[in-house]
């Protein structure tokens, strides 16, 4: 009797949980639809609203649709909505290059459409997937994705049977991970087109180019018909369209019978925008940025936020610092000022923040790198100040080291930028560089493949069965040279068998949403029983900087007494496991223990974010043993197991290895690089017998970051294992 109680209650339980649920879910719709009705007037405004025929019917006919519009004409937003009735039976992947744009896009077009987004709701139809986020429901419909977990879920379903249709945005980026989904989806586009489920590709951009791009997937050339000029003024607002359809019979001959590739041109943007140029170059790019806030803020009638592209988490702490102690001096005449960063290490709660509205007489000043250059629509942004410059990673082949540094963007990044302050209403793009300097720019970026270390990118196509990365159909073939590095690179990993195929080592690593040597870390971290230790530090350097930067002598002296009982002899690595280990043993108030320690209480939950899917993968991968999980959490390692962590950390980086030398410098193995230890890390001012780093920096100088001691007597056995 007591168990038919029991059984009957639990039932009840559940039922009433359902009921409440179901009760949630429909108190909420009618506010989504009441959104989704006010939205649709918007959407009609869009250049892109009246192609939508034309759209349909060019991807229902051909296997490629390359779409070029303006930035602001809708593309992003609407065509997976224009194409979701056409695919009942798969699912809509839709790319970007970057997770905050993948997550924004997604809520925006769940709003549109009346529905929750992601898991929020069983019934939700538009999901995100981002690396360490997935949100998604049984009934995603939609799904916006980074570049990066495409490529991890073609490594699962190679046929992506899921999927009817694959939207590739913001090609022009020329991302690694662009060039590899554009390789893939030419081949699967093939293989798919005799099944019953076949696959339809759109490539989408603002300032690719077209022809290249069509060329790629076809052998045709497309012919010009009627107005194709990309080419309008800021201050006019057109709602033209070229469309350029080509079937099997057109072209005059210059289509082969198998040619399946359309292309649209969507001209005019929603709103102008007024752009303005220093008179001479700036010296101080961070001053003169001040001082055009201010003048904005002060002379321009609200509503209308600011959005600041700058080139670096550094660069944006420091602004933010100066904005915040001048508008404290603000009179009550003026509206208050709300400063808010985004960067790419910041946690996804931190970058959302700039969605959210600002409280009222209150001015948002966004202090962005480029990560908010496309795709992404800041609601009540009106002013954009372009410094002109971004941090540029460049991998030198011939010494195996990356660089990261600060160059003039493009103009097509230019443009790209100047178009955020048209989304909503009429702008002004403020630019921090003379006009002949824009015309100095590079017409287009350098892609990514072209300027950086093919390891990673090369393990994905073994991982997938590509033998022959060689003769692998790129958009931008990269030099032979740096793939012949890059396969090197994964052989010294273990990730390569001698005879170039790809082994179990490397088939676990590809399977991490880490870099290849990370990646190797962890796989090795597995063997030496010290997993959970590692995941922690991992979890650390996937994030923002967990210590906070302090510039002054006393705030120096402050933060080395608070730290003082985390900091650990060995370096970086150790000290922050030690950080983490005390933030997640801190049982009463992990934000007043952050505060305590001079230790960023943001970046630290995102870092514990990271630990508990890391984790979970692993577990997944059966890289615990007997799959029993990390078992403690916050003790302390041994002096072994310590010597075992860095030595997981040796195996992944070999190649980022330097000795001390007669003169007190540091040099690396490969290239005899001269590097000095950053004066950010714990061992800095000190010497030991030899160094691993995680990051090589060239700034005033060579400078390695995230730097641990280590004995060069652990190299053999590490290359041993």
């Amino acid at each position: 009797m007591g168990l038919l109680q029991s059984e009957n209650t639990r039932m009840n339980g559940e039922m009433s949980t359902a009921t409440k649920r179901k009760r949630e879910d429909e108190a909420h719709r009618p506010d989504l639809n009441t959104k989704r009705k006010k939205l649709l007037e918007t959407r009609r405004q869009l250049p892109i609203w009246s192609r939508q025929k034309d759209i349909r019917a060019a991807v229902r006919e051909h296997d490629v649709l390359v779409l070029s519009g303006e930035t602001g004409s809708g593309k992003s937003t609407q065509v997976p909505q224009f194409l979701l009735d056409m695919f009942k039976n798969g699912k809509i992947a839709v790319t970007q290059p970057r997770r905050v744009a993948a997550i924004s896009l997604a809520r925006r077009v769940a709003d549109e459409m009346g529905t929750p987004c992601g898991s929020s709701s069983p019934a939700s139809k538009v999901g995100y997937s981002v690396r360490f986020d997935q949100s998604t429901s049984p009934s995603t419909r939609i799904k916006f994705l980074t570049e990066g977990m495409l490529l991890q879920e073609m490594l699962r379903d190679p046929q992506m049977s899921q999927y009817s249709c694959v939207i590739v945005d913001e090609v022009h980026e020329r991302s690694v991970n662009v060039d590899l989904l554009l390789g893939f989806l030419k081949q699967l586009l093939a293989e798919r087109r005799q099944s019953k489920n076949p696959l339809k590709l759109i490539v989408m951009s603002a300032t690719a180019d077209i022809e290249m791009i069509s060329n790629f997937f076809s052998k045709a050339h497309p012919i010009s018909r009627g107005h194709t000029s990309a080419d309008t003024d800021a201050d006019e607002v057109s709602s033209e369209a070229s469309w350029q359809g080509f079937s099997d019979d057109e072209a005059d001959g210059a289509v082969s019978p198998d040619n399946k590739v359309s292309i649209c041109h969507v001209e005019g943007r929603q709103y102008p925008v007024k752009t303005t140029y220093l008179a001479q170059p700036t010296e101080d790019v961070i001053d003169t940025a001040l001082q055009r806030i201010f003048k904005i803020h002060c002379g321009e009638p609200m509503p209308g936020d600011i959005l600041v592209f700058m080139t670096g988490q550094e660069t944006i702490q420091s602004l933010q610092k100066l904005l915040e102690e001048l508008a404290e001096n603000l009179t009550r005449d003026y509206p208050k000022l709300l400063v808010l960063p985004l960067f790419a290490a910041l946690s996804q709660p931190a970058q959302q923040r700039i969605f959210e509205p600002a409280p009222p007489n209150t001015r948002k000043v966004i202090l962005s790198t480029n990560i908010a250059e496309t795709s992404v629509t800041v609601p009540g942004v009106r002013f954009v100040v372009d410094t002109g410059k971004a941090k540029i990673k460049k991998f030198r082949n011939q010494i195996g080291l990356d660089s990261l540094l600060v160059k003039p963007i493009s103009q097509s990044s230019a443009d790209q930028r100047r178009g955020r302050a048209g989304r909503e209403t009429a702008g002004q793009c403020h630019r921090l560089y003379t006009e002949d300097g824009f015309q100095a720019f590079e017409k287009d970026n350098t892609p990514e493949i072209l300027r950086c270390d093919l390891s990673e990118a090369l393990l994905k196509m073994k991982a997938r069965g590509v033998d022959d990365v060689l003769n692998f159909p790129f958009l931008t073939p990269p030099p032979r040279e740096a793939m012949e590095k890059a396969l090197m690179q994964l052989l010294q990993l273990g990730a390569l068998e001698e005879d170039g195929k790809i082994s179990k080592i490397g088939q676990q690593v590809a399977r991490l949403p880490l870099t290849p040597s990370l990646g190797r870390v962890i796989v090795e971290a597995a063997t030496l029983e010290c997993l959970a230790e590692v995941i922690d530090i991992v979890a650390c350097l996937s994030v923002e900087s967990v210590f906070l930067n302090v510039d002054t002598e006393e705030a120096k002296e402050k933060a080395q007494e608070a730290r003082q009982r985390l900091f650990r002899r060995q370096g970086d690595h150790l000290t922050l496991l030690a950080a983490v280990q005390a933030y997640a043993s801190e049982s009463s108030d992990r934000r007043r223990w952050a505060d305590d320690h001079l230790i960023s209480h943001r970046a630290m939950k995102g870092a514990m974010d990271v630990r508990k899917q890391l984790r979970a993968q692993c577990k997944m991968a059966n890289l615990f043993p007997d799959d029993s999980g990390p078992e403690s959490d916050n003790e302390p390692p041994s002096e072994a197991k310590s010597d075992d962590i860095l030595k997981a950390f040796v195996r992944g980086f070999m190649n980022n290895v330097a000795r001390l030398c007669p003169d007190g410098s540091y040099k690396t193995f490969i290239g005899n690089q001269t590097v000095a230890i950053h004066p950010s890390s714990v061992l800095f001012g000190r010497k030991v017998e030899a160094i691993m780093y995680n990051e090589f920096v060239y700034t005033s100088k060579a400078y390695a970051r995230g730097v641990s001691a280590i004995q060069l007597r652990w190299l053999e056995e590490v290359l041993g294992s």
